[in-house]
């Protein structure tokens, strides 16, 4: 049985966390507004449309899987670039 003060500690790491990983979030969504207009613009054949919609679909069947991804590849700048390969 786990105490009271494991209990609380444990929840502030896990807010802690979910507050670093939305502020990462809204920093990078801010820092890249700027290319991705520029990206929207030059997108004659609607590509990026098509894309958004295929990993939105396979982030919904990811769900069903429980496999979970590392930190790593959480954090790897190139993890949008699979398609590429």
């Amino acid at each position: 049985m786990q105490t009271l003060a494991v209990d609380i500690a444990a929840t502030f790491v896990d807010d802690a966390a979910a507050l670093v990983t939305g502020l990462g979030r809204a920093a990078l969504k801010f820092v890249m507004a700027p290319i991705d207009r520029i990206a929207n613009a030059c997108d004659i054949a609607g590509v990026l449309a098509e894309r958004r919609a295929t990993f939105r679909m396979w982030r919904a069947n990811r769900g069903r899987d429980g496999r979970r991804f590392s930190l790593l590849g959480r954090l790897s700048p190139f993890r949008h670039l699979a398609h590429l390969t």
